[in-house]
């Protein structure tokens, strides 16, 4: 492979670097600079599963595309990753004067912007919920997890 010379790598544009929350002035917004992150999912609190048949149900959401469970401050949520059909290539509302009250509400003083959040549990698949179950509840019978391999004869 040849190697690139200074002035073709110098023409390359790099991607702009994203400030700071508190390094913004007051003429900048932060959505400028933002990957627009509330506009690709959204999230449902669900009841607090009890029992074996509550997380039967869980088990069920993480079968589908897209869904994922998470648990924050001891409330369940239903994460359903789908990104809006109005927003825009450059990451803004296409339909902002006419957005849902929902969108209105919503502001940036607490916002994903800075990306360093964390949930206290979070499942993406339903082998994850059914483990978690079984280490509250008695092992299931009809585990989903594929009977033991016979082992194989030891050759001498």
């Amino acid at each position: 492979m040849a190697l690139q010379d200074e002035s073709s790598m110098s023409k390359k544009k790099l991607p702009p670097v994203r400030p700071q929350r508190d390094q913004l002035s007051p003429d900048q917004v932060l959505c400028d600079f933002c990957t627009a992150k509330c506009c690709r999912y959204f999230a449902l609190p669900i009841e607090t599963p009890k029992t074996v048949s509550d997380f039967e149900f869980i088990r069920w959401y993480l079968l589908h595309e897209g869904a994922t469970v998470f648990l924050e401050e001891d409330v369940w949520y239903l994460l359903v990753h789908a990104v809006c059909k109005h927003l825009g290539e450059d990451n803004r509302c296409g339909i902002y004067d006419t957005r849902p009250q929902i969108c209105r509400d919503y502001t940036t003083d607490e916002c994903e912007y800075e990306e360093n959040w964390t949930y206290d549990q979070y499942f993406e698949t339903a082998e994850q919920i059914d483990e978690f179950a079984e280490a509250i509840f008695q092992p299931r019978s009809d585990s989903i997890r594929s009977r033991k391999p016979p082992l194989l004869p030891v050759v001498a």
